[in-house]
C-alpha cells in the first residue's frame, strides 16, 4: 500500500530535482530516501524516476505520483488543520521562539509587518525557551522556531530561509581587525564573550576553532546585544556574530573580520510541526516569508 510518507517523498523528489536536495528537504539522509523510494518501487513493482538522468526525469508511473502527491497531500493537511482547529483556537497567538539572540533586531519589524497585515492576529515572541525551543516545538508550546541547528526528528519540519555570515568583532585598534580574515590559531586563548550560551555550542567554536582543534580562552557572558559590543570595545574580549549585529555598534570603536579566508556561513531554518507546515498553515507561511525577507535585507545592509 503506498503510504502518504512515499508520496512525500515523491514530492520532495519533484520539488528539488535531486536525491541530495530532497533528502534535505525531508531531512532524511539520501540513503534513507533512497530507501523509501526502493520500498515504494517494490509495492508499486515499477520504477519511479530514470536513474542517473540529469535533468532528473520520472517514468510514467512515477508521473502518476506525483501527480497523486499534489492532490492528495494539501487535502490532508488542510483535513488535519480543520479537525485540529476550534473556534477558540481560531485568534491563538502564534508562539515564536528563538536560539539567535541577535535575531531581534530585524524581528521586531517582521512583527509589525504581519500586524500590518494581520490586524485579527497576534505574534507572541517568547525568549524563555532559548536552549530548549525545538523540545517546546514538538510539545505544542510554540508554533515555530528560528533555527541554524536542525535536527534529525521526524516530528519536526525544517524550512530553510536564508545564509548568513558569522564574523568575529574585535577593537579597531587589536590586531587582529588589521587581518583580511583570521584563521582558527589566531584565536588560541583568546577570551570569548558571547550570549549565555554553552562554549561548545558557539558557531565560532563549533565551526571553526574545535575543527582545528584550537581551544579557546575563558568565556564571559551577556545578556544583551549592546552590553556585548560594549565589553568588545573596552577589550575584554573578541565575538563571533552574525554580520548584522555591527549595525548595533554605532560610537563604538569596533569592527568585524572574517572567519577563515571563505567565511563561515550559517543556515536560517524555520521549524515547525509537521501537522502545520508552511503550505499547510497561510499564517505560518507568511511569517515565514516576512523572515526570510528581513534575514536577506540584513545580510545585504551589512
Amino acid at each position: 500500500m503506498i503510504e502518504l510518507r512515499h508520496l512525500r517523498t515523491v514530492l520532495a523528489l519533484k520539488q528539488t530535482g535531486s536525491l541530495a536536495a530532497a533528502a534535505a528537504k525531508c531531512f532524511v539522509t539520501q540513503s534513507a530516501l533512497s530507501h523509501q523510494l526502493k520500498e515504494l518501487e517494490t509495492r508499486i513493482d515499477a520504477k519511479v524516476f530514470v536513474r542517473k538522468s540529469k535533468p532528473l526525469s520520472f517514468t510514467a508511473e512515477g508521473l502518476t505520483l506525483v501527480s497523486l502527491a499534489e492532490d492528495i497531500l494539501p487535502k490532508v493537511a488542510a483535513t488535519e488543520q480543520s479537525l485540529k482547529s476550534t473556534t477558540n483556537q481560531a485568534h491563538a497567538p502564534l508562539r515564536i521562539g528563538i536560539d539567535c539572540h541577535s535575531c531581534y533586531r530585524w524581528l521586531m519589524p517582521v512583527m509589525a509587518q504581519f500586524k500590518q497585515q494581520f490586524p485579527d492576529e497576534r505574534l507572541d515572541l517568547l525568549s524563555r525557551y532559548s536552549f530548549d525551543a525545538l523540545d517546546a516545538l514538538e510539545q505544542d508550546e510554540l508554533d515555530l522556531v528560528l533555527t541554524s541547528d536542525p535536527v534529525n526528528n521526524p516530528a519536526l519540519h525544517f524550512e530553510h530561509l536564508s545564509e548568513f555570515e558569522v564574523k568575529l568583532v574585535v577593537g579597531k585598534d587589536t590586531e587582529l581587525a588589521q587581518q583580511a580574515y583570521v584563521s582558527p590559531e589566531q584565536l588560541a586563548g583568546e577570551t570569548i564573550i558571547s550570549y549565555p550560551v554553552p562554549l561548545s555550542r558557539l558557531d565560532l567554536v563549533q565551526y571553526f576553532l574545535a575543527p582545528a582543534g584550537v581551544t579557546p580562552g575563558p568565556q564571559k557572558t551577556c545578556d544583551l546585544t549592546n552590553m556585548l559590543l560594549q565589553r568588545i570595545a573596552c577589550g575584554e574580549g573578541v565575538a563571533s556574530l552574525p554580520s548584522w549585529s555591527l549595525t548595533e555598534a554605532q560610537g563604538l570603536s569596533l569592527t568585524s573580520v572574517r572567519l577563515g579566508e571563505n567565511g563561515l556561513y550559517r543556515p536560517m531554518y524555520a521549524a515547525v510541526r509537521r501537522d502545520t507546515q508552511a503550505e499547510q498553515n497561510p499564517l505560518i507561511q507568511r511569517v515565514m516569508q516576512l523572515i526570510a525577507s528581513a534575514t536577506s535585507s540584513a545580510v545585504t545592509a551589512d
